[in-house]
């Protein structure tokens, strides 16, 4: 009965997730940087922060947020600023020391957990996202489709957001991969710093509403 629903929720998520946005350019940095480990966890991070939109949506706070201007704005101006922060410090990479190279890949599982986290809050403060996820959830989904039903289609959203930057976190930790970006080494990760910066500006200074 819900098949149909189902089916158009999977494909506007399909073309939504696979458009290029800063979850891409955080879980690209990260593999690139520091290994399919950390990409991975970066990657999780950025699928469990779907789990947030899908909450407040079956809430109706996603409602309240959006009919917000103070708190709309709010949201938009803190993800501009946590992006301009990752940004930032990304420009500040410095060529690596040969002898900590080693070290700093090993990926202690406090980096994953410090990788996990920055995946979460780049989803999760993003407004785009919320107001994909109001749209998703009062528009293309009947609010006559049971609670449980819109949970499932929520899990779903969060496993194959979270399934598409593990294989894009896979692809660019492949050896070969990495090591073609290690010959950029810093000016890489300091590209990746002008698109993360270029992307909270223009979030900074877009209108939303």
């Amino acid at each position: 009965m819900y098949w149909s629903e189902f089916l158009t929720v999977a494909l506007i998520h399909l073309l939504a997730v696979a458009s290029p946005g800063p979850d891409f350019a955080i879980v690209v940095r990260a593999s690139v940087a520091h290994g399919r480990r950390i990409g991975v966890c970066t990657a999780l991070g950025v699928g469990t922060g779907i789990l947030l939109h899908v909450t407040y949506s079956l809430l109706g706070i996603g409602l309240v947020v959006s009919q917000s201007i103070v708190l709309f704005n709010a949201l938009k101006w803190l993800a501009a600023a946590y992006l301009l922060y990752i940004g930032f410090k990304a420009l500040r990479a410095r060529p690596a020391d040969p002898a900590t190279a080693e070290v700093r890949s090993a990926g202690e599982p406090r980096g994953a957990r410090g990788a996990f986290v920055t995946g979460f809050i780049t989803n999760g403060l993003n407004p785009k996202a919320t107001l994909f996820f109001l749209s998703l959830f009062t528009v293309v989904i009947n609010p006559q489709t049971p609670v449980f039903i819109q949970g499932g289609y929520g899990v779903y959203l969060a496993m194959a957001t979270a399934l598409w930057f593990c294989l894009v976190a896979w692809l660019f930790s492949q050896p070969r991969v990495r090591a073609g970006f290690a010959r950029l080494g810093h000016w890489f990760d300091r590209l990746m710093g002008v698109v993360l910066v270029g992307i909270g500006v223009k979030l900074a200074l877009s209108e939303l509403r």
